[in-house]
């Protein structure tokens, strides 16, 4: 199998549970495993093959910048890489979905949040984490507003 149908394929298979992610019902226990354990373990399984195979011939390492640039000029070492980044952003966002869930943020709000996170990983894990503190600050707050004003009864 060439890099490229390995890639293909991953990609694939990633974007589907992408896919599952963001229109899916989450409200089953057995079909959020899909996109937060089965594609990630998979593509995780596909990874670790690539870097036991192909690794030590690739040159390069993660010592400098410079050695970095080197590794990934290999087809192989940038498809375990891609591989990588595809399988822990979907763990990252069902995790997030499912906190998200938790915290009683909408789809389509968490639908822009897990696009972000599909598209530039770190940036949507800190929008979502911004918002998920934001709600439960707001919930705090609203509970602490509310008990304020109520007289102690337990005296």
């Amino acid at each position: 199998m060439t890099p490229e149908i390995l890639f293909s394929y991953a990609s694939t298979v990633a974007m589907i549970g992408w896919v599952l992610l963001v229109l899916g019902p989450r409200q089953f226990a057995w079909f959020n495993v899909i996109p937060l354990w089965i594609i990630p373990t998979g593509l995780s399984a596909v990874y670790t093959t690539l870097i036991f195979s192909r690794f030590a011939s690739s040159g390069g390492g993660f010592d400098s910048l410079e050695n970095v640039m080197i590794l990934m000029s290999n087809q192989w070492a940038m498809l375990a890489g891609w591989v990588h980044f595809l399988a822990f952003d979907l763990f990252v966002g069902a995790f997030i979905a499912a906190r998200m869930d938790r915290v009683g943020v909408g789809r389509l709000v968490q639908a822009s949040i897990l696009g972000t996170i599909f598209m530039l990983g770190p940036l949507g894990f800190l929008i979502a984490g911004l918002t998920e503190l934001g709600l439960r600050t707001r919930a705090i707050l609203t509970q602490t507003r509310f008990f304020k004003g109520k007289p102690n009864v337990s005296a």
